[in-house]
Order: structure tokens, then C-alpha cells, then sequence
């Protein structure tokens, strides 16, 4: 049985309740229904889910925040952690300082997250940012995979975008529709059960899996950020040709559970006309501007710690 199912199971035993409750509750159900998208450039991907609704993002971004920190202090311990001034960390700061001005236009949210970026030693290919804008990468992913800066983009939007369309505040709500069942129209007028679903799954959010929906949707938002930001869509097709290769049949974490490379890999395909534009327009304002470096002084997104 589907979350949907599960969701609107109960109404059948529900027949004699008074027509006002019924209204009000099916009414607040209505509201969650996220608009589509109107048209617009770049990729269309629909609005962000309506189980992600169910949860509030104050909740999920504070539990985030306190994990990532914790996840911070362990590997500080375990003289894991990169310096602030590591080439990596530096490179992967400047890239992300790129990505982050373009990010509002997908959840308003961003523009008051505390961004933060760091690098952790690691031979994992993984990567991964947490709601509220915290992100990491593990050393494995730029050693082994040997990613050009447009590649490392490609991973990045990509992580990025899973915070930008809540895509853990969705599965968090999806979590809590599925066990609140019969009591979810009452809840949805007080919280009550819907908020302790922060408390029950927010320690999962470092392991938390998403569908392959959500995987494909990150691809091209992820990709258009990139595009929007100077960093060429088409090393979406050769990140994922690495990806493939270094799968050699135990698939590394980053990649267990995301669709295959050759599907990741003709979606992309499919949607570069609609973002090469962006990233060409780009390269044509960067050409004709030619402003020298020292009469740019942009407000940089991720704080040098």
C-alpha cells in the first residue's frame, strides 16, 4: 500500500463525523498540495512534494545542523577533517560560492541558511549536503574519481539540490503519513504526532535514503545551478562515466542508491538543451565584461571559518 493510500485509508470510518470537521480537515489536506511550476527556463521538475509539508523545516534544519556538527567533532577527533585552508576545501568553498547565489530561486528558505562546506578524509565516494545548507565531501570522491571543477559542480548542485527540494523533509512526512494513518486528519489541525516525527526520524538524516525520483529530480536541478553558475551541464555525462567505472561490482555508497550511470546518463542527455543555454549565456557575459579581479568584491556565500 502506497504513503497516499495509507493517507486517506481512514476516511471511510470517518462518514458520521460532523461535516464541519470533515471540511476543515480535507480542506488542510488541499492546502499541502504543492503548485506546479510555471514555465520558466532551465529544467521542470514540478513543485517541492506535499509530504514535505508535514514536518516543519525549522525542526528538520536544527536537527541537521546539530548532526553536522556532531559529524564535524568526530572527525576533528579522528584528525580526519580538512584544515580551512587545504587546497581542496578552498577549491570546493569557491565552487560552492558559485552555486549558492542561484540556489533562493528554488526554496526562498536558502537565503537564510548558514552555508558551510568541508572536506572529510575518507577513501568513500560519497558526498552530501544536509537540510539548511551543510555540506561535505569525502576525500574519496575527488582522489579516486580524479573530478574536474565542472564535475565536482555537477556533484554538488546535485547535493544541493536534495536540501532545496526538502527532498529529507519529504521523506521524513512520508515516514509520518505511514504511521499516523488513522489519526492524520485530527493531526493535521495541531501537530501533535506529525512533530515527534522530527524527534523519531531526524537522527537518521546522515543515512537517509532517497527514492529514485528524488535522485533523478536532484540530477537536473543540480544541473541547472551549474549551468547557472559557469560550470559546463555536460560534465553531468562524464562525472556519471567515472561513476561507472569505478562500480565495479560493490557499487560505492554514493551510488547504491542512486539509478544506474546509464540512466542517469540519458537523462542528462535529454535535458541539456534546456540548460546549455543558461551555461552559454554565461560564457558570453564573461567575455564581454572582462572586469578585472580587483574591482570585484563579492559577498561570499560560505564563511572562511
Amino acid at each position: 500500500m502506497t504513503p497516499f493510500q495509507t493517507l486517506f485509508r481512514p476516511l471511510g470510518r470517518l462518514r458520521q463525523a460532523p461535516a464541519w470537521l470533515l471540511a476543515l480537515s480535507l480542506g488542510g489536506l488541499v492546502g499541502l498540495t504543492s503548485p506546479l511550476a510555471l514555465a520558466r527556463e532551465g529544467v521542470d521538475v514540478g513543485g517541492n512534494s506535499a509530504f514535505s509539508k508535514l514536518v516543519p523545516a525549522d525542526s528538520v534544519e536544527g536537527s541537521a545542523g546539530q548532526q553536522y556538527a556532531q559529524m564535524l567533532q568526530q572527525a576533528a577527533q579522528k584528525n580526519a577533517l580538512a584544515p580551512k585552508d587545504h587546497p581542496q576545501v578552498l577549491r570546493l568553498r569557491a565552487i560552492a560560492n558559485r552555486l549558492i547565489p542561484y540556489a533562493v530561486a528554488w526554496n526562498p528558505r536558502a537565503k537564510n541558511w548558514r552555508w558551510e562546506v568541508n572536506l572529510i578524509a575518507s577513501p568513500q565516494i560519497n558526498a552530501f549536503c544536509m537540510p539548511g545548507g551543510k555540506i561535505a565531501f569525502y576525500s574519496g570522491i575527488l582522489d579516486k574519481l580524479k573530478l574536474s571543477d565542472d564535475e565536482v559542480a555537477m556533484v554538488m548542485g546535485h547535493e544541493i539540490a536534495h536540501a532545496l527540494r526538502e527532498h529529507a523533509r519529504e521523506r521524513m512526512g512520508k515516514n509520518a503519513a505511514t504511521n499516523i494513518g488513522a489519526s492524520l486528519l485530527t493531526q493535521v489541525l495541531g501537530l501533535g504526532q506529525v512533530g515527534q516525527t522530527v524527534t523519531n526520524y531526524g537522527a537518521q538524516l546522515l543515512t537517509l535514503q532517497f527514492s529514485r525520483s528524488n535522485e533523478t529530480e536532484a540530477d537536473l536541478v543540480g544541473m541547472e545551478l551549474a549551468a547557472r553558475a559557469g560550470f559546463n551541464p555536460r560534465a553531468g555525462v562524464t562525472l556519471w562515466q567515472k561513476m561507472s567505472a569505478a562500480n565495479k561490482g560493490a557499487p560505492p555508497q554514493w551510488l547504491s542508491t542512486h539509478p544506474s550511470g546509464n540512466t542517469r546518463i540519458a537523462e542528462i542527455e535529454t535535458n541539456l538543451p534546456r540548460v546549455m543555454p543558461l551555461f552559454e549565456a554565461t560564457q558570453k557575459d564573461a567575455s564581454a565584461k572582462e572586469v578585472p579581479a580587483s574591482d570585484v568584491a563579492p559577498k561570499e556565500a560560505v564563511p572562511k571559518d
